[in-house]
């Protein structure tokens, strides 16, 4: 979306982060998402009198997985008290980090080439869930509201970047690269639909040129879209009441993904309004540099780099192909193109077939070694069977159906029509579609699919496309 002329919007993002440890922050009670409400709770989450809290080593090391992933300093920090009265904290407080942070200083690089600051990324402990039972899920009109303390002391990171976005697709392409980023460190899973990753937006416009606007802020983004288009809505809010006449007043705010709009939550606290102070049950966090660096040297290849590895696989990259190689890094399956390019494979059929057919299934993915995935590929590359039937015998792999592919193959009667067949063949199609043909002839080439298409409905499949368009030029 596009702003007025003469308008600019700056973004900065806060990304909070449930860390994958088997306990909570500071006490032992299991950190496990879906589980019956107040069932994994204990006096030191709920803050009971006289509980003391100890904290999680697990959870210090993800998040400097997270601090060394995002180029960050990680420094010597401390812990504080974030005070507030709501429900979703029994005990008024939340335990943070505020001007020591773990993680400090860093930057995530946009696969457009952009630059994004990273402030801080430091860690705390999440709240409980509420439940406002009414019928938009809001406070108001809630006959009354449920709290779930399960989510009480489950490690969070939180990721503040700098005012640096400037768009909301690319708030958007920031948001989808470091969740990516969080799960090949291992510190998330990454689902956004379990709350494990959120997202707060600071949003606010001005002339370009001119100093920062008045910010507000969207809480609890929980999808990519809901970013996105709370992002566009807001930004020409506060544009509209401005060249109304209007002041822009610090506040938080509420995302409707029904209506499309936010709403005032509450006027914006400042950092004093939280009475922050040292947490006096907690002594200063100080890793060890050995500690450091073994973290940094232990992580694996982050996204950007394995995107990179499989587009070098490739001499020219189509559009299409593009796409597909920022799905297979997405979802973890670069490891499929690889095994086909070093036993020396078309990676054009495999980078397509893991993008459709292997991301189409992940939950059954154990049932296929890449030494099948290998075959099968060399099997349509060299026109043993015809990309339909490839894809059949990949979903029949998968399925469990068997674990020989050209046995399945031969099974399932899959065997190419001989030449001279398909030779008749291509030619009665020829003499029955004169005007397509004609098209193609003259150069039309889009029209190659549509006698594929004939010729596969015709022979159910068995003839492999190539071919086809081999049998095509050779009459043109």
């Amino acid at each position: 979306m596009s702003l007025p002329d003469g308008w600019e919007m700056v973004v900065g993002l806060e990304v909070h982060t449930e860390l994958l440890t088997a306990s909570k922050l500071f006490c032992g009670c299991e950190n496990r998402f879906g589980e019956e409400p107040n069932t994994h709770v204990c006096p030191v989450c709920l803050g009971l009198p006289g509980s003391l809290p100890v904290l999680n080593r697990q959870a210090v090391e993800l998040a400097m997985r997270i601090g060394a992933a995002l180029h960050c300093t990680i420094a010597p920090s401390t812990f504080h008290r974030k005070n507030y009265f709501y429900p979703d904290q029994s005990k008024d407080y939340q335990i943070s980090q505020y001007d020591l942070p773990i993680n400090s200083r860093g930057y995530l690089d946009l696969p457009d080439g952009s630059r994004i600051g990273i402030e801080r990324a430091h860690l705390e402990e999440d709240t409980g869930k509420t439940t406002h039972l009414s019928s938009g899920g809001r406070l108001q009109g809630a006959e009354r509201s449920l709290v779930d303390y399960n989510r009480c002391g489950v490690p969070l990171v939180e990721i503040v970047s700098a005012p640096d976005i400037r768009s909301s697709a690319q708030a958007r392409e920031y948001a989808a690269e470091l969740r990516d980023i969080l799960v090949a460190t291992g510190a998330s899973d990454g689902r956004l639909e379990e709350g494990s990753v959120r997202f707060d937006a600071n949003v606010s416009v001005r002339r370009p040129g001119e100093p920062f606007g008045t910010r507000c802020e969207i809480k609890n983004l929980n999808s990519l879209r809901s970013l996105q288009r709370a992002i566009d809505y807001e930004a020409l809010r506060q544009i509209e009441l401005l060249e109304e006449g209007g002041v822009v007043r610090q506040e938080t705010r509420h995302w409707d993904e029904g209506l499309g709009e936010t709403s005032t939550l509450r006027v914006k606290e400042d950092a004093e309004d939280y009475r922050y102070f040292r947490d006096p049950d907690l002594v200063d966090l100080a890793p060890d540099p050995v500690w450091i660096d073994t973290v940094r040297h232990s992580l694996p290849p982050m996204p950007a780099e394995r995107r990179a590895e499989l587009r070098a696989l490739f001499v020219d990259l189509t559009s299409a192909q593009g796409d597909a190689v920022d799905t297979v890094v997405e979802l973890g399956l670069e490891r499929f193109v690889h095994a086909v390019a070093s036993a020396g494979g078309d990676v054009a059929i495999a980078l397509s077939r893991t993008a459709n057919e292997i991301a189409g299934a992940l939950e059954d993915l154990p049932r296929l070694p890449e030494a099948t995935f290998v075959e099968v590929v060399a099997m349509e590359s060299a026109g043993e069977v015809s990309a339909t039937q490839a894809k059949s015998l990949l979903g029949a792999l998968l399925a469990g159906e068997d674990t020989d592919p050209r046995r399945l193959a031969q099974a399932k009667g899959f065997e190419q029509m001989a030449e001279g067949a398909l030779r008749s063949l291509v030619e009665e199609l020829i003499s029955t579609h004169p005007d397509e043909w004609a098209r193609y002839r003259d150069g039309d080439d889009k029209l190659a699919q549509f006698f594929i298409g004939q010729v596969m409905r015709r022979t159910k499949g068995q003839a492999n496309g190539k071919a086809v368009v081999e049998e095509l030029n050779a009459r043109r």
